[in-house]
Parts: structure tokens; C-alpha cells; sequence
């Protein structure tokens, strides 16, 4: 594959990332000089160590006499006190942005290079080592738990401080006791919403604090009688309440149908409710006015960056170059991609099927390697509920209908495809030992590494993985032919003698082989249909356009600040706007216009850019049929291709199968370990760990790892778990 499409995949110099020497001298990790290197990381560090201490450090009276100088300094007469305030708290958030933008187009390889010592270094396996396994947080990394800890220690010290100087405040002043306790609730909640709006890109934390904000009013209001005319009061001055309950309704929706025993059982009631974020945010604004927003605004206006951006790429109606249904109960999609998307083996991708709903996206890991081709990318799709079935059933009756000839098979699927997404750091080429563990539909992803590691072997690019092992755990057998879409079925004998790959599957709802079946694996799916709705994947989030990138980036910022600017001058001053709620709105609204007016006209030249190189890459039309047919054929029936033909093993023949149990996870790792550990020659072997698939699973093999890790420190394994999307990765 050309070097270009690959960009997750390489460091600064000609290798792959997982060559340890990178492009230059043996253990150098770029070419690109270390000082400039070193510089940006250190003002990043300098920028968010500043900006989260003046937070820590706001409620006492020596950093409010601070930020006062501040705002006296920095007020503008234009911008006013919301320009003094957005400097403070929103400001740094946008600068680190910018900089790392900087840090990630100057240093591409660097955030994806890895060496041996890397791996045993103290950060990165504080990112990778699992701390806490069972738990309301999941499976939670040391980093993970850290950040856990210090936001929770702010909270009780900014609440404590408040708190106690509240009381300190009202017992000197002669008040009656009820008055008292009614203005103490007051205070408390408001520095419950204060220190919410801080943290507004934490969802459960900023639920909880504005839910406690909203709680001390209601009681406050109770205790003197008044609820219900608070509760629906929009003032001009000062904090309207009706728009903050109708923002506080609003987030609980959002809040209690995310939470994982809804979002599990009644996905579709999650998915139509947490589009209240609008409304959640919009109403934020109207309650509180424009300067205490601008508290939060950072976050928040590089939130509308992405969402504008996912909005406009998913627009798109993509073809479909191959849609059938598998014996063993799921549905595989191809999707045409153009050339220069960019992605890992560890993306995923979210799908709406307008057939099925115009307002329903659904998650699937990416089960194609870029590796397996130019123009495709595939997804496998377990029938599960509601929303799967119509999908097989829809493909069923036109594969049906097309072998009957009573119909034609186009038009029938019109699907829009976000994406891909997820980690950068292709963690399945960091490591020379590596474990994946997967629960039934699961192993799609892995599907995916297993394709990328034996195709960069095939073509002799640098590629670490030397001993795979392959835990696979499944209900019924029939599950077990999945391994039939993996692109490269049969490993040949090269590959073989540099990959040792141990592939153990665990047939946990049956107790023997069944023969009346016929063989396990020998899944020839039903010839899959070719649906063209008019184009490819749109490229705007994979492509990695560093300069187009960069161009939306400064273009909505600078509209934004432009916008406010008018509206403040021709709008605000000029009609004489004093209401906070009105600033409010006025201050959201020209947000969304520098994202989206210049913003937008950025990102339609980035398309209409994206679109020539996609004329001047496209082949003609009977060249592009014929590639179509070759890929789906390939991603679809393998066994009777040129891989039948070759030489080789096929990776069902690989497979070894077990009936009725669950792996044994301590005795499989340590063999592992033990194995890889005698090839090196009894030296400490690091071991990569990623796992995808229900919780417990992943419970039980990040438990596993810490036991590993903890019980056995100075032993002869190490290893190191990383999470993505629906999985997770850990060190043993």
C-alpha cells in the first residue's frame, strides 16, 4: 500500500512505527529535531498546569484578589467583562488545542512511536496498568484513577471552603435563623453550579453538581414558600430559573438514560434523548448570561468544531459494494472508501441506515485492515435487536428477490457512514507479544489486527508482533466461522516462520463437536449485493489534512471573536440589550456562527478539495466494477481465491477449539508469558493485552493483569493493557 495511506502507521522517517529505529539512526525516535520537540511539550504542560491551578486555587481570597487585577487589566470596553472571563478559563483550553494540532502535524510519528523502553517506562504504564476492576467508573488505569481522585478532592475542598465561608459570613450577620439557612442553601448552590460549569465536559460529574445545585435552591424556595414562582421566574437581570430548569430537565434525561443498564436495554430511547444537548446547552446560556458561560464556552465551542464537522461528513449517501447476510447470524457490510481515508486497524465507525431511521447511529469496530484495500472497509454486524434485524431482513429479501429476477437489488440500502474513529496509537503493533481476548462478536476488531499484521508481513514492512495469541470465546460453534472475513485467511509459509500465531477458541454453550452440522467454519456466506447511492466515504475526518485541519480550526475561532465583536457594536450597544439571558443567547449564537459561516465555508472547499482528488484517483467505470467485484470477493470468499492457491495454513485450520468451558485466564497468560520469555532467552517479556467484549470479560482480564502485574514483579512477564472502543488493552 502506498506510504500515504498509512499515517497511523508510520514515524517520521521511511518505517512503520513499529520499527523501533524509526527512520533515522538506530534507537532515534524521529529526525525532526528533540529540542522543538521538548519546547511544545513543555508549553502545553506550562499552559494546563497554569490554567488548572488558578481553577484549584480560585475559591480562596488570594486568587479572587488575583483574578480581580485580572479583569481589571484585561477588560476590554468591547468585550467587557465576558472577554476578561473567556481569557481566563476558556482561553488556555483553545491555546492547548492549537497546540497540540502543532505537536501532532510537526511530530506525525511521534505520538505513535513506541520502543522497548518506552513500553516499561513509569507513564506509560500508569496509562496502561488497570487500578480499580469492578466498580461503577468499569476497568480504571492508574492515570485514570488519578484524574478521578484529584477531581474529586476539588470538589470537597472548593464545597468545604464555600461552605465554611458561608457560614462564617452569615453568623455576622443578624438575621432570623430561617433566613439564615435559606440564604446558605442559596450560596451552596450556587457554587454547586459554579464548580459544575468548570467541569462541564465531565458528564456524570457535571450531572451530579448541577443536580445538587438545582436540589439547595428547590429547598431553599420550599422553606419560604415561594417554589413554584421561583422555579418559573425569568429575570432580566440576573439568573433567569426557568431557563435553568428547563437545562437541569434536560441533562437528567440525558444523564439517566445513559447510564449503562438503560443505554444497554433501550439504546434507541439513549440515543433520541441525548440529542436534548442542545437544548441542555442553549438553556445553560439563557440561565446564567453571557459572562458566567464564557466560563465553559472553551470546552464547549470545540465540542460545535467536531460536531459540525461529523455533521457535514455524514451527510454523504455511500455505496455499498457488498451488503449479505452470514449462516452464523451476522450481517457484513462493505463500504466504498476513497484512497486517501486514513484509519487504523483499531477504528470503528458509526452507521445510519435511512430504511431503518434518519435519526439512529450505531457503533461498529472496523473489521478491515487498511491493508486489505484501497477502496473498501468493512463492518461485521451481530443481529441482535430490533435495529439489526430489519437490517438482515432488508438484505434477505433482496438477495432473494435478485435470485428470482423480480427485482433489482439497487437503491434497497442508503447508508450514511461517520468515521472512522478511535485510537491513534496502533497499540496491536507495539508490542512482540501479544494476547487478544474477544467475546463472540468481539473478535470483529481483532479480525482486523490479525489481517493488518499478516499483510505487513506478506509485504515486508516493518512489523514488531512476533508471537499472537488468540482467546475467543463464543456461545454456539457456528460463531466460529467469523474467522472466514478475515481478508488474509491462509498464511503462508513466509509469514508462518516470522509469526507465531496460537488461536484458542472456547465454545462455552456446547459439550461436544456438532458433527450433524457439518464442519465448523466453512461459512460461504450468501452472495452479497451491490448498492450504489452515488458516492464514497467522505475523507473530512480520516484524511488527517493537516492544513485544511488547521484552516477550520483558526477560520471558526476567528469568526466567533469577529462575530461578538458586531453583534456587540451594531446589536447589543446599539438596541441596548441588558438582559443577561438575551447577552446569553447573543453570546452562543455567535459561536455557532464562526463555526459555521466561515468555519463552513472552510470545510466546503476541504470537500470540494477532497472530491478533485478523489476525480483525478478515480479509474473509469469498468475498471471500477471489476476492483469491486475483486474486493468484495476477497473480503467475502476467501477460500477459493489466490489464497487457496498459494502455499499456506488457513487460520481455521490454526484454530484449536474447546467445548464446554470459559479460559482459564491466569493459566493461559502465564504459559504465554512463559513460552515467549524461553524464546528470549529468560528475559522479562513484554506483553500486550486487548480485550473486547462485555464487561465482565473485560473485568476478568484486566483482574487478571493486575494480579499478573502486582504478584509477579519481579518474575520473567510484564504486560501492558490499552483500551479502544468497546475493548480494552492492558499490561501484563
Amino acid at each position: 500500500m502506498a506510504q500515504e495511506l498509512e499515517p497511523l502507521l508510520q514515524n517520521g522517517g521511511g518505517g512503520g512505527c513499529c520499527n523501533p529505529a524509526g527512520g533515522g539512526a538506530k534507537g532515534s525516535p524521529a529526525t525532526l529535531p528533540s529540542l522543538a520537540r521538548t519546547v511544545l511539550k513543555f508549553l502545553m504542560w506550562a499552559v494546563f498546569l497554569t490554567w488548572a491551578s488558578a481553577i484549584f486555587f480560585y475559591p480562596t481570597k488570594p486568587a479572587q484578589a488575583m483574578f480581580k487585577n485580572w479583569m481589571a487589566a484585561t477588560e476590554l470596553p468591547l468585550f467587557g467583562i465576558t472577554g476578561s472571563i473567556f481569557l481566563a478559563f476558556s482561553t488556555p483550553i483553545l491555546i492547548l488545542a492549537a497546540l497540540a494540532y502543532v505537536y501532532v502535524s510537526a511530530f506525525p510519528g511521534d505520538h505513535v512511536h513506541v520502543e522497548k523502553k518506552k513500553l516499561r517506562s513509569l507513564s506509560f504504564r500508569l496509562w496502561t496498568f488497570p487500578v480499580l476492576v469492578d466498580g461503577p467508573f468499569g476497568v480504571v488505569s492508574a492515570v485514570e484513577f488519578i484524574g478521578i481522585v484529584l477531581f474529586i478532592v476539588y470538589v470537597v475542598y472548593a464545597m468545604t471552603y464555600y461552605t465554611v465561608e458561608s457560614v462564617s459570613l452569615i453568623s455576622k450577620i443578624d438575621i432570623p435563623s430561617l433566613v439564615g439557612r435559606e440564604l446558605l442553601l442559596d450560596i451552596i448552590g450556587l457554587r454547586f453550579g459554579l464548580v459544575g460549569l468548570y467541569h462541564v465536559w465531565l458528564g456524570h460529574l457535571t450531572m451530579a453538581l448541577f443536580t445538587l445545585h438545582g436540589l439547595c435552591y428547590v429547598i431553599s424556595w420550599s422553606l419560604v414558600g415561594n417554589l413554584l414562582e421561583e422555579m418559573t421566574e425569568w429575570k432580566e437581570i440576573g439568573v433567569a430559573n426557568l431557563p435553568g430548569v428547563i437545562s437541569l430537565a434536560a441533562g437528567l434525561l440525558m444523564w439517566v438514560t445513559s447510564l449503562h443498564p438503560v443505554r444497554k436495554r433501550f439504546f434507541e430511547l439513549f440515543f433520541y434523548t441525548h440529542q436534548l444537548y442542545i437544548v441542555f446547552v442553549v438553556f445553560l446560556a439563557l440561565h446564567v448570561g453571557d459572562f458566567v458561560f464564557s466560563i465553559s464556552a472553551g470546552a464547549i465551542f470545540l465540542f460545535m468544531l467536531d460536531r459540525f464537522l461529523r455533521f457535514w461528513q455524514s451527510r454523504a449517501k455511500v455505496d455499498i459494494i457488498s451488503a449479505a447476510c452470514r449462516p452464523c447470524g451476522t450481517v457484513e457490510l462493505v463500504f466504498s472508501k476513497p484512497p486517501s481515508l486514513r484509519y487504523n486497524a483499531l477504528s470503528f465507525i458509526f452507521v445510519q441506515v435511512h430504511e431503518l431511521s434518519f435519526l439512529q447511529w450505531h457503533p461498529f469496530s472496523v473489521s478491515s485492515s487498511p491493508m486489505d484495500g484501497r477502496y473498501h472497509m468493512s463492518i461485521l454486524i451481530k443481529v441482535l435487536g430490533s435495529w439489526t434485524e430489519k437490517l438482515r431482513g432488508i438484505i434477505t429479501d433482496v438477495q432473494e428477490q435478485t435470485r428470482n429476477g423480480s427485482k433489482s437489488e439497487s437503491g434497497r440500502l442508503t447508508a450514511c457512514v461517520e468515521g472512522p474513529y478511535g485510537h491513534e496509537s496502533p497499540y496491536h503493533l507495539m508490542y512482540e507479544n501479544l494476547i487478544l481476548v474477544a467475546g463472540g462478536i468481539g473478535i470483529s476488531p481483532f479480525l482486523a489486527i490479525l489481517s493488518d499484521i499478516i499483510h505487513r508481513i506478506e509485504e515486508g514492512k516493518s512489523c514488531m508482533p512476533k508471537n499472537v495469541l488468540v482467546l475467543w470465546s463464543v456461545k454456539k460453534s457456528k460463531e466460529l466461522s467469523l474467522f472466514s472475513a478475515v481478508d488474509a485467511q491462509f498464511i503462508s509459509s513466509s509469514v508462518s516462520d516470522k509469526l507465531h500465531l496460537d488461536i484458542q477458541a472456547f465454545v462455552t454453550q456446547e459439550s461436544q463437536h456438532p458433527l450433524e452440522e457439518g464442519i465448523v467454519g466453512d461459512d460461504q456466506k450468501a452472495p452479497g449485493i451491490f448498492v450504489k447511492n452515488g458516492t464514497t466515504m467522505s475523507g473530512l475526518v480520516g484524511t488527517g489534512d493537516n492544513f485544511w485541519a488547521a484552516m477550520y480550526f483558526a477560520a471558526s475561532t476567528l469568526g466567533f471573536v469577529l462575530a461578538y465583536a458586531l453583534a456587540q457594536v451594531y446589536y447589543v450597544r446599539r438596541f441596548h440589550v441588558v438582559a443577561w439571558w438575551h447577552l446569553g443567547l447573543v453570546f452562543t449564537l455567535c459561536m455557532a456562527g464562526g463555526v459555521v459561516l466561515p468555519g463552513g465555508l472552510v470545510v466546503l472547499l476541504w470537500h470540494l478539495s477532497e472530491k478533485r482528488k478523489l476525480e483525478n484517483d478515480r479509474w473509469d467505470a469498468s475498471v471500477q466494477q471489476h476492483h469491486a467485484e475483486e474486493e468484495a470477493e476477497q473480503t467475502t470468499n476467501a477460500a477459493g481465491g489466490d489464497h487457496a492457491a498459494a502455499s499456506g495454513v488457513s487460520l481455521a485450520a490454526m484454530q484449536t477449539t474447546r467445548y464446554g468451558c470459559r479460559p482459564q485466564f491466569e493459566a493461559e497468560f502465564a504459559a504465554f508469558a512463559e513460552r515467549v520469555a524461553g524464546q528470549q532467552g529468560g528475559v522479562a517479556a513484554d506483553v500486550g493485552v486487548l480485550v473486547c467484549g462485555p464487561p465482565g470479560l473485560q473485568a476478568s482480564v484486566a483482574r487478571e493483569c493486575r494480579s499478573q502485574n502486582l504478584g509477579r514483579r519481579g518474575g520473567r512477564r510484564r504486560a501492558a493493557a490499552v483500551f479502544h472502543f468497546n475493548s480494552h488493552s492492558f499490561d501484563l
